[in-house]
């Protein structure tokens, strides 16, 4: 099927107790052909074993191919930032709309080289009902574990969200024996511009140097926010030179920003630590190398980077 759409798809949804699917086809067929209750209860209850949506979509890919034969499967949800696949796409293609009580669940699509008859699309429709519950809890439970890891100011990630990647980083970075580098850094004189601005001003600026830092650092770099006005950011598979030069762009970049707070054009500086991973180096003394470059820093005047002994 050259057409990426169904072409004998209706715009009418199938409503049922499990959710609605577009594009979809006659409801006498459908239910003429769809797998029986029992079939349908053993899927479900098999996808609701899991809260990651990977994985949900992987086991919901095996357990409906002896009923629906594919070579791939996707999944994309661009408000989630989800998105799957498994398998090599083909020509022939079954594009859904996943939708449960108004609610977009995202764009399902399973392709093969050969055309799928309308038996196998009645059954696959059917089938996408036990798929549509434990994905949005999936999707739930996703979501909140990422709020749960977001600073509520700033919306860097949160100290526990470093805890996390950092253990992660470190143990990817020693069993693939991979450079790992990190930054840590502070607003200067962050109290005296509190005390003279007020609060509000200071959270301003935090937002401020957080938008700057995202838009500095790379893809694979993460930022988080430690305390107060102390951030860090996470580098992998970078070594020291990669490490110093980042620094220096995001130091540059702060100092250049002239920042408009509650009626007042604000100039700050920041001063920054530096470290790279040693071989066989734990969380707590890759921190504290980078912490305390970062107090030479602003013993040596501020504004400027040091890098971890």
């Amino acid at each position: 099927m050259a057409n990426p759409q169904l072409t004998n798809a209706r715009t009418s949804p199938l409503h049922t107790d499990t959710g609605s699917l577009l594009p979809l086809f006659n409801d006498q067929h459908i239910q003429a052909q769809i797998p029986d209750g029992g079939q349908l209860l053993y899927l479900s209850s098999q996808l609701q074993t899991s809260l990651d949506p990977n994985e949900i979509l992987n086991q919901f890919s095996d357990e409906v191919k002896p009923f629906v034969d594919h070579d791939y499967l996707s999944y994309s949800n661009n408000e989630k930032s989800c998105i799957f696949s498994t398998g090599k796409n083909a020509r022939h293609r079954l594009n859904y709309q996943l939708t449960l009580q108004n609610r977009h669940l995202g764009k399902l699509m399973l392709s093969r080289k050969c055309k799928f008859t309308e038996k196998e699309t009645g059954e696959i429709e059917h089938l996408i009902g036990a798929l549509l519950y434990p994905l949005r809890n999936a999707l739930m439970y996703r979501e909140a574990i990422y709020a749960a890891q977001k600073d509520a100011l700033t919306g860097a990630g949160n100290r526990a969200a470093l805890n996390e990647a950092l253990a992660r980083e470190i143990e990817v970075a020693h069993r693939h024996k991979r450079t790992l580098g990190m930054i840590i850094l502070d607003i200067d004189h962050f109290k005296k511009i509190n005390d003279a601005y007020g609060h509000s001003t200071g959270d301003c600026l935090l937002k401020a140097l957080t938008r700057t830092a995202e838009k500095t650092i790379r893809i694979s770099d993460q930022l988080f926010r430690y305390g107060g006005e102390e951030f860090v950011v996470l580098l992998p598979e970078t070594g020291l030179k990669g490490v110093k030069n980042l620094a220096e762009r995001i130091r540059r970049n702060i100092e250049a920003l002239n920042c408009a707070c509650n009626g007042n054009y604000i100039k700050m500086t920041a001063s920054f630590g530096i470290a790279t991973l040693n071989a066989g180096e734990n969380e707590e003394s890759f921190f504290i190398r980078a912490d305390k470059a970062l107090y030479k820093a602003k013993d040596g005047g501020r504004n400027c980077a040091r890098i971890a002994e």
